[in-house]
């Protein structure tokens, strides 16, 4: 190997993705809805989701998919995890505006129609609408030769919430205190620069795991594979963040604790930037990283940055707490995710992530 690898190199372009994001939504207009009446957008910083207002309440939208980790599934045959990550990756962004999610729809597009294949994909939904507590209200599927050459998958969730439950950052302040929620594994993110480095590797996706894949709160057979591990679905932490919000919805005085909520996934610790524009974010004490992770970045020589930059670490999500309830915030999470734990601070020295680690540092997202 030449030297480090990295994201772009592996055909992502985080940099180059985020302008032509940038380039499509200056083309866009902004809603014929006005103000006041059902359809209106909602200004939202951040991006986490869309809002519009519906009567009393707000809707919440998101749409994603999971990406070139079906490549992985597809390879070995096993798609028991993929419907699971596409509830997580939609679900995961409504609950950082404060809207419980409520129902979803997928689409299924394959170069070819394979029963086999949508039954392991139809049952890898129901379990994520059990995880989510979701309705799946209906989806599409397309048989499109010639334009994809295997499975892809994407959905779109929908969630309600109060108009004055918005988590909008608006009432992030220096001081408030941030606690990270653990993560499975790689989640959904970053697979390309995975699959390079396996391939680099020489491996196959069927090998046995050549590292110890043992890491608290996860079960995994007792020899995996290097696919058992890349394929740990993606958590969904939809128990945790409604629940907190339900309890803390029911004490007047605590009602407006939460601050922010980031989905840590593509852009890594960078998703932070997201939620203010001008607040900083001060990562000293970092939740422990799961194994593969550590050995991704050793037989691809990916530097700290790199990894910060475009997987999760072991960090699923953050929540930005008032600093006098950050203890009481996490007892309660605690009982859902043991091993959450305060992980640093907001700050006001400037619109930037750091981190205790000095090479760790972002001022764009």
């Amino acid at each position: 190997m030449s030297g480090p690898m990295d994201y772009a190199s592996s055909g992502v372009d985080i940099d180059l993705e985020g302008a032509a994001v940038a380039s499509l939504i200056g083309s866009l207009q902004r809603s014929t809805r006005k103000a006041g009446t059902p359809g209106a957008p909602v200004d939202l910083p951040g991006g986490f989701g869309g809002l519009i207002e519906f009567g009393d309440h707000l809707l919440a939208m998101a749409t994603d998919g999971v990406g070139s980790k079906l490549q992985i599934a597809t390879a070995v045959k096993n798609w028991e995890s993929v419907g699971i990550d596409c509830m997580a990756m939609n679900v995961n962004d409504l609950l950082c505006v404060g809207a419980e999610p409520i129902a979803f729809v997928d689409y299924i597009a394959v170069p070819k129609p394979d029963p086999e294949v949508h039954a392991a994909v139809g049952a890898s939904l129901a379990k994520a609408c059990e995880l989510a507590n979701v309705t799946l209200a209906g989806g599409e599927t397309a048989s499109l030769p010639g334009i994809v050459t295997e499975l892809d998958l994407s959905g779109t969730a929908l969630g309600f919430l109060n108009k004055d439950s918005a988590i909008t950052g608006e009432r992030l302040k220096s001081g408030d205190v941030l606690i990270g929620l653990p993560s499975s594994g790689i989640h959904s993110n970053g697979f390309s620069l995975v699959r390079n480095i396996v391939s680099h590797m020489g491996l196959s996706y069927t090998d046995s795991c050549p590292f110890d894949a043992g890491f608290i709160g996860r079960e995994l057979s007792q020899n995996p594979t290097i696919a058992d591990v890349l394929l740990i679905p993606t958590k969904i932490y939809c128990a945790p963040v409604i629940g907190l919000l339900k309890h803390l919805k029911a004490s007047e005085n605590s009602v407006h604790a939460i601050h922010g909520i980031a989905h840590i996934t593509g852009g890594g610790l960078s998703n932070l930037l997201r939620l203010h524009d001008t607040l900083g974010w001060h990562i000293d004490s970092p939740l422990p990283i799961p194994p593969e992770f550590s050995w991704l970045q050793n037989k691809g020589n990916v530097t700290d940055l790199e990894m910060h930059r475009t997987f999760n670490m072991g960090l699923g999500m953050v929540l930005a707490v008032e600093k006098d309830q950050a203890d009481s915030v996490l007892s309660f999470v605690q009982q859902y995710e043991p091993t959450a734990a305060i992980i640093g601070h907001v700050n006001g020295n400037g619109h930037k992530v750091t981190h205790s680690n000095p090479e760790i540092f972002f001022e764009h997202y």
